[in-house]
């Protein structure tokens, strides 16, 4: 994006050098020099101009000409009602009436343009059916679906800071949510009120740019279809849990993020003689031992840990052995192993 404009940049000066050229050409009053100098100068500061206005999105041009047409509107309505016909019959008064209309277009067009800039959130006419955060359009975007909200780590995720994509929630998953959430099933509804909670959590992060496409997709009855049709149109990335999901999406050629897979990157890797904390849950087949886990879910047995069930404690890596639920870690608790050494 920026060589491209670059590029017209430097075509825009060179065509304005050729134009002062030819200006200078056609007529034989004018100087060379004098009118190089004058055109460059009115390209510089349209350049300069152009440079100033670096993030002004054509949502804001887009809300400023709305303004301005409304407030021409609300002008001309006014200066044209029978309140100036009483002043139009004296002559004398015609230099005030033309001053009196003069000023009531620009107080009208610069209240009407503040206004559209401040509403423009609600302003959806260069995007329809998408209501962005006043932030810049170009940053990139995520669409999160519903079950990346029930699942709720995405929560954790934001306010490490690591996650440096805008979240887009469609209004279709809001309600998807809704749904669940007011679900008769018991098991579906603590989903749905832990979707909301994760939702509102992220809400009052300062730091995240969360977006609400506000309408349905239309011609689209399916809420996947729904999301991959919309990250597809917006360019974004899909953000989920769900399997299925990201495999349509994979056949759409649309790029998908893994919770689960960022997890797994991020567990330690456990080797002999590494040191790790565990909460042991219960006890294990042997004298002394207790069963706990490991983030990534493999078992993790803990000689002479059975007084420490139900309580988390560190302990030392004795063993990896591979099975096929993944691999199965034999860990000792020795009392003095306080921190890794």
């Amino acid at each position: 994006m920026n060589k491209t404009i670059l590029s017209i940049r430097i075509f825009f000066l060179i065509f304005s050098l050729l134009g002062c050229a030819l200006l200078s050409y056609v007529t034989e009053d004018w100087n060379l020099l004098p009118v190089l100098f004058v055109g460059m100068s009115v390209a510089a500061l349209v350049i300069l101009t152009d440079i100033m206005l670096r993030g002004f999105s054509l949502r804001g041009l887009s809300a400023i000409t709305f303004g301005l047409a409304v407030g021409g509107l609300i002008a001309y309505l006014i200066s044209s009602s029978p309140l100036f016909e009483p002043l139009e019959t004296d002559p004398d008064l015609a230099e005030m009436i033309f001053l009196s209309r003069l000023a009531l277009y620009i107080i009208s067009m610069y209240l009407a343009t503040v206004v559209a800039l401040r509403g423009k959130d609600e302003f959806n006419l260069v995007i329809p059916y998408v209501r962005f955060s006043a932030q810049n359009v170009e940053s990139a975007l995520v669409v999160v679906d519903t079950s990346a909200l029930i699942d709720g780590r995405i929560a954790a995720i934001c306010e490490s800071r690591w996650f440096g994509y805008s979240l887009l929630i469609p209004r279709f998953v809001l309600d998807e949510l809704q749904a669940v959430a007011d679900s008769s099933d018991t098991a579906r509804k603590e989903k749905g009120r832990k979707g909301l909670d994760v939702l509102n959590r992220i809400r009052k992060m300062k730091h995240v740019d969360l977006r609400i496409h506000e309408s349905d997709v239309p011609d689209r009855k399916a809420v996947d279809s729904k999301l991959v049709y919309l990250a597809e149109s917006l360019k974004a990335k899909l953000l989920t849990t769900d399997y299925n999901l990201a495999k349509l999406a994979e056949f759409h050629q649309i790029e998908w993020l893994n919770i689960t897979s960022l997890v797994k990157a991020l567990n330690q890797e456990v080797s002999v003689g590494t040191r790790v904390n565990v909460e042991l849950v219960r006890p294990g087949k042997d004298s002394g031992q207790a069963i706990g886990y490991l983030p990534d879910g493999s078992m993790l047995v803990v000689n002479n840990g059975r007084k420490f069930i139900g309580h988390e404690i560190r302990v030392e890596v004795d063993s990896v052995v591979p099975s096929s639920g993944g691999k199965m870690v034999f860990a000792t608790h020795y009392p003095d192993i306080t921190s890794d050494s």
